[in-house]
């Protein structure tokens, strides 16, 4: 077995175990820390996937990010760090039933599908072309999400203040 394998199945047994805590964990704070785990995951897969600008981003964004702005959130709202709080869901039997009948028909189209494979080149400039991409046409909706991360962090301090 290569050791691009065995990374390959320890990362998939790490990723999807955090996945499935996140949903499962009773303690919210603790679901937020396994996303930052499955995070994580993700990146080493596009580590694995020789793709480590990917990598990057996905650490710095969603980890560095929104899954701290998640953690804040949390430890800032005190109610829900309570330990008398009953933190479950009384439909979570429905929400397994539809799961996992959404897993059978992704897993049926997946099974088939004919998915075409195409051999292409790949170009020697891809990180000039991303950037060029990111900073022309998407620097808009990027800019416009960056202030509505900062809006939501501003608004979340002045809930969370204390009144004096």
């Amino acid at each position: 077995m290569m050791v691009q394998t065995i990374v390959f199945i320890i990362l998939s047994l790490v990723t999807l175990g955090a996945a499935i805590a996140v949903v499962t964990t009773k303690n919210l704070f603790h679901s937020a820390l396994y996303l930052i785990l499955s995070f994580v995951g993700v990146a080493g897969f596009y580590i694995l996937l020789e793709a480590p600008f990917l990598a990057a981003v996905q650490i710095l964004v969603y980890v560095g990010a929104i899954a701290v702005l998640i953690v804040f959130a949390i430890m800032l709202t005190r109610r829900l760090m309570a330990k008398d709080l009953v933190q479950r869901n009384a439909q979570w039997g429905w929400s397994a039933l539809g799961a996992g009948l959404l897993f059978a028909v992704l897993g049926v189209v997946l099974v088939r599908v004919n998915w075409p494979v195409v051999e292409a080149a790949i170009p020697e400039d891809t990180i000039t072309i991303l950037g060029k991409e990111l900073m022309g046409v998407y620097v808009v909706p990027f800019e416009v999400a960056s202030v509505l991360l900062l809006v939501a962090l501003v608004g979340s301090i002045i809930i969370a203040r204390e009144k004096e």
